[in-house]
């Protein structure tokens, strides 16, 4: 399992780099996978198996814990498993009702996420699934760069909270998230905050609202 776990990760951040050898340089500089240092991929194993990409460090492995280290040209990571032998809060992990992904990037400890995948119990771990998650992470990392670029230039002076707002989207921090959207734009003001909603929509929410619109003056 754990080498069937590290040949999917590559397999992802293989597809990952494929679809962003199509970007621009400048936008392929920007890509959250290879922007940062090395990544640390933690293979968590509940109920569901999660797959959480980030650059924050979970320390030195100790007692049983596992660790496998790889890389690709322009991309370097390890992969860390753990489970309730590891973690015991993770064995009370209610997933009843589909993934817990906020509260098992909470035992975790982990605030800064990359990506954060959930592999169904039965699904296996095959390369042709984790290319079409490393294709389309790469797609949805490249339009988030885009649009937060945008936002710069619509905001010019309040970059700062356009910045804000692109480091709670990596975070998943989607509450944060919206409430430095509303600062940017009182066209969000009718969006609630319970349940947060998410985070796409919020960005391009944003971006359509700030938009230069022609004729204006």
């Amino acid at each position: 399992m754990r080498s069937a776990m590290a040949s999917y990760v590559r397999a992802l951040h293989d597809a990952y780099l494929d679809a962003a050898d199509l970007l621009t340089p400048a936008d392929r500089a920007r890509m959250p996978l290879l922007a940062e240092g090395p990544l640390t991929v933690a293979a968590v194993g509940t109920r569901v198996l999660h797959v959480i990409g980030t650059t924050e460090s979970l320390g030195a492995t100790r007692g049983p814990e596992v660790a496998i280290e790889d890389s690709l040209p322009g991309i370097s990571w390890t992969v860390r498993f753990f489970d309730p032998v590891i973690i015991p809060a993770l064995g009370l992990v209610d997933e009843s009702d589909g993934p817990a992904f906020e509260e098992i990037r909470r035992q975790l400890g982990l605030s800064t996420v990359l990506y954060h995948l959930a592999v169904p119990p039965g699904a296996t771990l095959t390369a042709h699934h984790a290319s079409h998650a490393g294709t389309g992470l790469a797609h949805s990392h490249a339009a988030a760069v885009r649009d937060f670029e945008a936002l710069r230039a619509y905001a010019p002076g309040r970059e700062p909270i356009v910045d804000e707002m692109q480091g709670a989207h990596l975070a998943g921090l989607r509450r944060a998230h919206l409430l430095l959207a509303q600062q940017l734009t009182p066209s969000l003001a009718d969006m609630a905050l319970e349940p947060a909603p998410a985070l796409d929509d919020v960005r391009r929410r944003t971006v359509e609202a700030m938009r230069p619109r022609r004729g204006a003056s």
